[in-house]
């Protein structure tokens, strides 16, 4: 087993990896721009090594920089948590070069899942039901051209280089292709260095479902269930869930082989995740491999009592998976809402700037992954995520209760989050319903305002004075021994 590993991200990932490595005896290594000095993650770690200046291109994206830090500190293995150089063939195909090990899959792998025309080619070989459109990237108008009429409008124009929803447009008629390929290619070009393009069909009103799997180096994969994140904006999710709301045995049991078989296909080692898209009619098609941990991992821990990432440093150090697919049971609800530093009311758009105050939920069933502490200033340079809260319930009902009243307690002062906004979606009738669809967001919520009440105001107020501590005289009720707060003398509050 590992005696050091260096984390190559920040933030609340590079906490969360850290925190399993220290349960394991492991020490861990962080890395830091000159935004992190403060982070927690470095604060946090038994060493931290500085990388430079704070664009990413400088520290968390310099392949050469995260190596040496591993040299230097005589760290055995780098974790690459998710973003940044997380599914980057160069960085794992440089650990096999000099000796390290990167906790992920082999260079080859991420190499020919990461672009997503070999990839549906490995599926469709593999016997794994891939969406119909195209197996090549292609330039030439004319073929997309042809390539639409094949396939039937709409198409969907995707990026072969990546993910995320970067280059991705919707095509409804042939008069609106050339302009979206053009911008579709210009924007993949700016995110992933390559412009290719492919066509695949637009599946209306699909659900997102995606399979956790692990495969150990002797052969071993099983999957470790579902989760839904159909809750999207602009292709990114903000809710997550498992089980999913449309899940059978049946159809869990045929997706779970599929997951597998894709991995097996591809000849997948550690953890992963097989995602999919799931219509009215119940089929399923491939989508993508994502080649590393996941943000949502944390619910597939909280049913199956797995931990993901204890299980990715096991493989990486080459012991093999201590259970089979029969073991892997799923208990309860969970559900995962992401935090992010953004402004629901314009457009989602960034918020950085400084948390002045921080209160987190807690109490049974709660988990709160977060990255951030009062003080702390939240940098523009990087993706905005703050934290991800999870719960566990027993069901599904008592699991929409317990995160409404979590994110009910969860304050976060000095830039804006989407709190207000995640508790309104889970308080809606189709969320409610399980009506979970990818276009949910911009079906429900378009134009989403907040609504605030007396008792929002209230509370807002008290962490004010909070804050900002005594500036006026002091009442006190018949009683007690303190200050009266707002809700004292608001009346019988006790009542």
């Amino acid at each position: 087993m590992f005696k050091k590993i260096l984390v190559a991200n920040r933030g609340e990932i590079a906490l969360r990896v850290m925190r399993t490595c220290q349960e394991m005896g492991i020490a861990c290594v962080a890395v830091y721009s000159d935004a992190d000095r403060k982070a927690l993650h470095t604060l946090r770690a038994d060493q931290a090594i500085y990388l430079g200046a704070s664009e990413p291109a400088a520290g968390y994206l310099d392949i050469d920089k995260i190596i040496a830090a591993a040299k230097d500190t005589g760290a055995q293995a780098i974790h690459p948590g998710y973003g940044f150089l997380s599914e980057n063939a160069g960085l794992a195909g440089r650990c096999e070069q000099e000796g390290l090990v990167f906790i992920g899959p082999p260079s080859r792998v991420i190499q020919d899942l990461g672009d997503k025309t070999v990839a549906r080619k490995i599926m469709r070989e593999g016997g794994v039901p891939i969406i119909p459109g195209m197996v090549c990237a292609e330039s030439v108008l004319q073929l997309l051209t042809d390539e639409a009429g094949r396939i039937g409008y709409p198409v969907l124009i995707k990026a072969a280089a990546g993910g995320g929803g970067k280059g991705m447009r919707v095509v409804h008629a042939e008069n609106e292709l050339a302009d979206a390929c053009r911008q579709a290619a210009s924007e993949a070009a700016a995110a992933f260095g390559s412009g290719a393009i492919y066509l695949e069909k637009f599946l209306k009103m699909p659900r997102h479902v995606e399979f956790q799997i692990l495969a150990d180096s002797r052969g071993n994969i099983v999957h470790l269930l579902e989760r839904e994140c159909s809750i999207q904006r602009r292709y990114q999710k903000v809710v997550e869930e498992t089980p999913s709301p449309a899940m059978t045995p049946d159809l869990r049991a045929a997706m779970g082989q599929s997951a597998v078989d894709a991995a097996r296909a591809s000849g997948y080692v550690n953890a992963g995740t097989v995602e999919f898209l799931l219509d009215a009619d119940g089929k399923y098609y491939f989508m993508e491999v994502n080649t590393r941990l996941q943000v949502e991992h944390p619910i597939t821990e909280m049913i199956t009592g797995i931990d993901i990432v204890r299980q990715q440093i096991r493989i990486a150090a080459g012991e093999p998976l201590g259970f089979t697919q029969a073991d892997v049971t799923g208990r309860g609800h969970a559900i995962e809402c992401r935090i992010y530093g953004e402004d629901p009311e314009n457009g989602f758009m960034p918020s950085p700037g400084k948390i002045t105050y921080l209160q987190e939920p807690s109490g049974p069933g709660i988990r709160n992954d977060c990255g951030i502490y009062a003080g702390f200033d939240v940098p523009v340079e990087y993706d905005p995520i703050l934290s991800k809260l999870i719960v566990w319930a027993a069901d599904r009902n008592q699991a929409i209760a317990r995160m409404k009243n979590a994110l009910s307690q969860y304050v976060i002062l000095g830039i804006k989050t989407p709190i207000a906004f995640l508790m309104d979606v889970l308080a809606s009738e189709p969320f409610q319903e399980g009506k979970t669809y990818t276009d949910f967001i911009a079906t429900h919520f378009e134009g989403w305002r907040q609504k605030t009440d007396e008792a929002d105001l209230a509370i807002l107020a008290y962490i004010i004075d909070e804050i900002a501590g005594p500036r006026r005289p002091q009442t006190h009720i018949t009683g007690t021994t303190g200050p009266a707060t707002p809700w004292q003398t608001a009346g019988n509050w006790r009542l």
